[in-house]
């Protein structure tokens, strides 16, 4: 499960899909849906984790630390039910101390790319804010890879480089850019790109360990599924906007995501887990596209909730 808790941030970050006017179907934006704070907020995330008894939630935004007073309460809260917990920020503020030490509970700062880009983009949460603020915790990077950064040759070694050398840091995730259908932007990867940086980082992932990039993961990059429903991704996780009922398809990049460009870190990775093969034989998807027909059978036959 993905809940965006806030509708609030105060960056303005050119091609954030969270902010696009597709992203809830185009009806609304994320701007424009009611948010909630105090206890309402507590209250109604956990009303959706009770109800929906996710393995793995994602907090996002907007910016999640807009509401760290009411993160304070819940996150004690949701490791106590056993769930593992991912908050993804920019770092824009301070990340409070006695969050450090929570089990099953990872913090994701973005970052786009080395200072001069991602101060340009980020500001207020600049490369300073976000090295202040990390001290004291135990983070992942996660950089999207766009095409302005590969035209310079050695620019992601860079990047990586410097943040494997943060103690504060534990992994590095790297995505690509992926557009909604129709993007014609400057940040979009043309073809022969997602060749050239997939290379890379085979290459960068042997001599800096921090970079969590297995080969089947880099593999689905240059193969990725090609609708929602071949997305493993997309299958299993439901993303709910910030009024804690609109639900964001037909994944967390909502409108109209161009799947064949697909370069999310996540689905990827579960793509790469799905093509695997027990045994040398079988494909991990066929169990699981299995058992998600038993899982929707089942539920057609039982009665509806109330």
């Amino acid at each position: 499960m993905s809940i965006e808790i806030t509708r609030e941030c105060p960056l303005r970050c050119q091609g954030c899909y969270a902010f696009g006017d597709d992203h809830l179907g185009g009806t609304v934006t994320l701007r424009q849906v009611r948010d909630f704070k105090g206890y309402e907020l507590i209250d109604g995330v956990l009303t959706l984790v009770d109800k929906h008894k996710p393995l793995h939630l994602s907090i996002v935004g907007g910016e999640p630390l807009v509401r760290y007073r009411e993160l304070d309460t819940l996150l004690p809260l949701l490791s106590e039910r056993g769930i593992h917990v991912q908050l993804v920020t920019s770092g824009v503020r301070e990340i409070p101390k006695g969050w450090h030490g929570l089990r099953r509970f990872t913090i994701v700062l973005s970052v786009d790319g080395l200072q001069p880009e991602h101060d340009a983009r980020r500001t207020p949460a600049t490369y300073e804010r976000i090295q202040n603020h990390i001290l004291g915790h135990r983070v992942t990077i996660h950089c999207t890879v766009t095409r302005q950064q590969i035209r310079r040759p050695g620019y992601l070694e860079e990047f990586i480089a410097f943040w494997s050398a943060k103690a504060e840091v534990r992994r590095i995730w790297m995505s690509l850019y992926t557009p909604q259908i129709g993007d014609i932007s400057q940040e979009r990867l043309t073809p022969a790109d997602r060749q050239r940086v997939v290379a890379e980082l085979m290459a960068l992932r042997l001599r800096y360990p921090k970079l969590e990039a297995p080969k089947g993961m880099l593999d689905a990059y240059l193969n990725p599924p090609k609708s929602p429903e071949e997305c493993v991704f997309a299958r299993t996780t439901t993303p709910i906007s910030a009024d804690l009922k609109t639900r964001i398809t037909p994944c967390q990049f909502g409108g109209k995501p161009d799947c064949e460009n697909c370069g999310c870190v996540a689905s990827a990775a579960l793509a790469a887990v799905a093509r695997h093969h027990l045994c040398g034989f079988i494909p991990v998807g066929t169990i699981f596209t299995g058992s998600v027909r038993v899982g929707e059978q089942l539920k057609r036959l039982l009665p509806a909730e109330s």
